[in-house]
This record gives structure tokens, C-alpha cells and sequence, in this order.
């Protein structure tokens, strides 16, 4: 995993319990997480941090200047790690994160966060469609529930069928052990 990057996408505050948007198994996500972010950081090897932050205060969650729209202590920035905020579902788009990854000689991405079903599978797609090597660590992914044509899904399906999509075409799906076991 030479010149590979760690990317966690919205480990907010508004995804957690008290917050505005609260997923399932937050917890258990983050604290997956936080062990590639210390073995990431521990190896050198570089850091991105990905925060969404809508520009609305009418937003549902991640409003403007708010605790919610923070990201989470458990995976807080260090000093010297960069930090991309978005308004968009793809992480690469309208943001600088396509240079941040180039200045750094990145070739490949572990992606962890939130949601699943959304910005970590669009982030996955249009990285592996740049070019980047990408893993996804499903073990520190998250969704909720998701309502389509009167059927409720819930979140371990929905979070499953995207697991299942990005591991067929995009990305080396897998646990948060086995990818410490690559580094």
C-alpha cells in the first residue's frame, strides 16, 4: 500500500447520538476509524480529512457553524493534516482535494466514513475513475435506514448492497484488521 492515503469522509458530530442526522452504529464506525488513523499516522503515511457542511442553516444537518458540522473527536485533525469541506456528495467535486491527493504523490486511498450509500460510494467511484488504487473499509462505514416504493431498508442492507457494488468494480472491500494487515 505504497503511496496510499487515508481519506475519512463526515465523521461528523451530526451523524452521532444528539445529533441532528444520527446513523446506525456510529460508534463502532469511528472507533474502526480511529485504528487506521493512528496506524496511518504512526506509519507517516498521509491524512485527509473530508467534511461536509451544507450552505444553508435551513439544511437538515451539517448547517453552517455548528457543532454538528464538526467533525468527530475521535477522528479530529492533527496539525498539518488538511481538511477538504464540501457541499457536494463527491468529495472531489467543486474542492480541492484531486491537489491535495497530487501533492502528495498519492496513488491509492483506504476511504472510511459516512454514508455509505452516498458519499462513500461517490467519493469510491470517482476516485477509482481518477485512477486511485481504493480500499474501502467497511467495518468503519456507515448508513441508516432508507425508504424506497413503501419498503423501509434497513441500514445493514442498504449498507451491504453498497459494500457489495464497490468491492464488484471499485475497490478492495474489506475489514478494518485486514487492511491494518496491508499497511
Amino acid at each position: 500500500m505504497s503511496n496510499t492515503a487515508l481519506l475519512l469522509v463526515d465523521f461528523q458530530n451530526d451523524y452521532f447520538e444528539g445529533g441532528s442526522w444520527p446513523l446506525d452504529n456510529t460508534d463502532a464506525a469511528v472507533s474502526n476509524g480511529a485504528k487506521l488513523l493512528e496506524a496511518f499516522r504512526g506509519k507517516g503515511m498521509p491524512v485527509v480529512h473530508v467534511r461536509h457542511e451544507f450552505p444553508s442553516d435551513e439544511a437538515p444537518f451539517f448547517r453552517p457553524n455548528t457543532e454538528g458540522s464538526q467533525i468527530h473527536a475521535a477522528v479530529a485533525p492533527q496539525e498539518g493534516e488538511p481538511v477538504v469541506t464540501k457541499s457536494q456528495i463527491n468529495s472531489f467535486r467543486d474542492t480541492n482535494l484531486k491537489e491535495i491527493l497530487d501533492e502528495r504523490d498519492v496513488e491509492g486511498l483506504v476511504i472510511v466514513g459516512a454514508m455509505s450509500h452516498m458519499c462513500i460510494d461517490g467519493a469510491t467511484r470517482v476516485a477509482h475513475d481518477m485512477g486511485y488504487n481504493c480500499a474501502v473499509a467497511h467495518d468503519a462505514c456507515i448508513t441508516h435506514d432508507q425508504k424506497f416504493n413503501g419498503v423501509t431498508v434497513p441500514a445493514a442492507q442498504v449498507h451491504a448492497a453498497y459494500m457489495a457494488a464497490l468491492g464488484f468494480a471499485y475497490a478492495n472491500v474489506a475489514t478494518t484488521e485486514e487492511l491494518l494487515t496491508e499497511l
